[in-house]
């Protein structure tokens, strides 16, 4: 058995090479991508803030009767069963014409986040049930890893920024804060229900593009996981390309099947022309089945010398015509008929061997 060094050992299972193609579609299938699910919640936040930044006016009348209905309409009825579900009916209807679009526009912007960063994919992998989640040894490697750090890091970085961007709209804007409590209440929730807006929207557009930033980290990470070591690539190209050996073999038993196939086309042929010692070419000619003659046989040095061999053995005449043997060799493969350049001169040959034959 042979010994190889330890240090040898270790750089063979390092991954230090780039994923294959098919490593990264089978990572695919699994749903193992190059994911930041920060872009997905930047989108949907920026969406459903532009959504109410536009349309939010909409909803005034229906917020107005949600909170208006009750008060003025149904306060003088008795409490009842009936009561209480007209109420609640009406109520819930006009939350839905409120929750509805928004929560369309939200589901919209999900999809339009997952599509731009991996395309249109569905996989179930990644709700079957992995025990490796729940190995706590693991998990404590998790805790303390640097994709923890990253984490942790951006967790900072978004409190921060929606953080200061609040203060920033309400310091801004400190003059109609300040003024809310002089204002009637539909003034007041007007001016705070446009300033959440506002907020809403410059801490979404922050968020988009720290998103963006860890896109391109997640990116970086994934395709440091699924590096491949030297042997890994080994074992893929066995996998898919077979064997390497048994490949061989494989091409080496067609080799010989070939040959004897060619072999047994010999005693057949009309004619074999030589180089004389280097080169060989058989053809047939059977007139009606075939416009020109047909290579059934070809090959050099050992190969020719075999052929030469079955030819006399089988009464085939060989004729030496060195230019037309290499001619021959270069641009008629077996099976197929000769060349058009060549009929002059292999009918000829074939003329020749006929009234050797007595065939003519």
């Amino acid at each position: 058995m042979r010994y190889i060094p330890l240090n040898l050992q270790f750089f063979a299972g390092e991954k230090t090479e780039k994923a294959t193609p098919k490593k990264r579609q089978d990572s695919r299938k699994k749903g193992q991508l190059a994911k930041s699910q920060d872009v997905n919640t930047a989108i949907i936040l920026f969406a459903v803030f532009l959504f109410l930044f536009f349309a939010g006016g909409m909803f005034e009348d229906r917020i107005k009767k949600i909170v208006a209905a009750p008060l003025k309409d149904y306060i003088h009825r008795p409490v009842t069963i009936d009561t209480f579900m007209i109420v609640f009916t009406e109520i819930l209807g006009q939350a839905a014409w409120i929750v509805l679009p928004i929560m369309g526009v939200a589901a919209a912007g999900g999809i339009i986040g997952n599509y731009v960063q991996v395309g249109f994919l569905v996989s179930s992998d990644p709700l079957k049930p992995q025990l490796s989640k729940i190995d706590p040894i693991k998990g404590f490697k998790r805790i303390f890893s640097a994709r923890a750090l990253v984490e942790l890091i951006k967790s900072i970085l978004k409190i921060s920024l929606i953080g200061l961007t609040t203060f920033a709209v309400l310091w801004f804007s400190i003059e109609h804060v300040l003024a809310l409590s002089l204002k009637t209440a539909e003034t007041a929730m007007l001016t705070i229900g446009k300033l959440t807006v506002q907020m809403g929207l410059y801490a979404s557009a922050l968020l988009l593009l720290l998103s963006v930033l860890d896109y391109f980290y997640q990116k970086y990470d994934f395709e440091k996981n699924i590096r491949m070591s030297k042997q890994d690539l080994k074992d893929e190209y066995k996998n898919t390309e077979g064997d390497p050996l048994i490949k061989s073999k494989i091409k080496q038993r067609q080799r010989e099947m070939a040959m004897k196939r060619m072999m047994s086309e010999i005693p057949n042929a009309d004619v074999v022309i030589t180089n004389p010692t280097h080169y060989a070419i058989v053809l047939t000619y059977k007139d009606g089945e075939s416009d020109a003659p047909i290579v059934v046989a070809k090959g050099v040095d050992f190969i020719a010398q075999k052929i030469k061999l079955i030819a006399k053995e089988n009464d085939v005449i060989a004729v030496e015509n060195r230019p037309l043997a290499r001619a021959l060799f270069s641009q008629a493969e077996i099976g197929d008929p000769i060349p058009e350049d060549f009929f002059k001169a292999v009918a000829e040959i074939l003329a020749y061997v006929y009234r050797i034959k007595n065939k003519v």
